[in-house]
């Protein structure tokens, strides 16, 4: 039997987190609030006298190295992933982020900041229900080293594998994470890992006049070593950061997910284009009968 589809959620009150963003250095303050049923997410440029309205969307996402970003009406939003992540994991469906600059904050590099600010906000449940997005079929995004493949999950719940490896690298290696997606899940084993750097990747952009304010305690550096003057708060942080950043990039897709995905050495773009494609193969389930019988839009 297909579950219920669940009620939409949003905040109750509006809540603040503050840092500065990885990228530019530029101090910025984020403001969660409340939004109706059927809103969905919206990034507001409060810095911009128009008040841009930028819709958390795959429609809305701009191609950028190593992040997730937003473009609309001439302006963007930028670093969104681990924003939408904890929304996701939370399961907030409608929400305004109202934000002072182009740049989310990178905090401690996972979503562990926003949980916790959403935790304080509450959560209030709404009349209308969250429709889902079922995959009926399997879809495969990718080339061969690295890919992400989507599957029917007869179980009824949204699944990640993924898969990392680093093979010339002593200490990251391989590691692997599975889990089903959940708000308890999220919240113990996905929240709090963290954005993952080499060494010389990091010097490399420091050199090129980026993430200047970022130190080691802001994310984890890797040398041949190991963490950089930091530690480790899962043994495969890496791999469960990867996931993080599937779920942030899902998120995307206004819908709740049912279906099984693994994914090997996949990062945003790909995260992106299997949104798309998800989008185009999937069931949108968005009522039920009384018996929890399907019924397709």
């Amino acid at each position: 039997m297909t579950p219920v589809l669940r009620k939409q959620n949003t905040i109750c009150r509006p809540v603040n987190v503050s840092g500065f963003g990885y990228w530019s250095s530029l101090g910025v303050n984020v403001e969660f609030r409340p939004a109706p049923a059927n809103h969905g997410i919206v990034f507001i440029r409060r810095d911009i006298p128009s008040q841009t309205r930028i819709p958390a969307a795959i429609g809305f996402r701009a191609d950028a190295p190593r992040r997730t970003s937003l473009f609309a009406n001439g302006s963007s939003v930028d670093m969104v992933e681990h924003i939408m992540a904890a929304l996701y994991g939370l399961q907030i469906d409608n929400c305004e982020i109202w934000v002072d600059r182009a740049e989310m904050p990178g905090c401690d590099g996972s979503s562990i900041a926003f949980v916790e600010a959403i935790q304080e906000a509450g959560i209030e449940c709404q009349d209308e229900t969250r429709p889902r997005l079922v995959i009926e079929q399997n879809i495969r995004v990718g080339d061969e080293d690295c890919w992400i493949q989507a599957e029917p999950n007869p179980e009824g719940t949204f699944q990640i594998h993924f898969a990392l490896d680093y093979p010339n690298h002593p200490v990251i290696g391989k590691q692997d994470v599975t889990l089903d997606v959940t708000p308890e899940s999220f919240c113990s084993d996905l929240a709090s890992a963290r954005t993952f750097i080499l060494k010389h990747e990091a010097d490399y952009l420091h050199r090129q006049g980026l993430g200047r304010r970022a130190t080691y305690r802001d994310l984890i550096v890797f040398d041949e070593n190991g963490p950089v003057d930091n530690s480790l708060r899962f043994e495969n942080e890496c791999a469960r950061h990867k996931a993080l950043d599937v779920v942030g990039d899902f998120a995307l897709a206004p819908f709740d997910i049912v279906g099984k995905f693994t994914a090997n050495r996949s990062g945003h773009k790909l995260n992106a284009e299997m949104v798309k494609q998800m989008l185009l193969s999937g069931s949108i389930v968005r009522s039920e009968d009384v018996h929890g019988i399907r019924k397709s839009a």
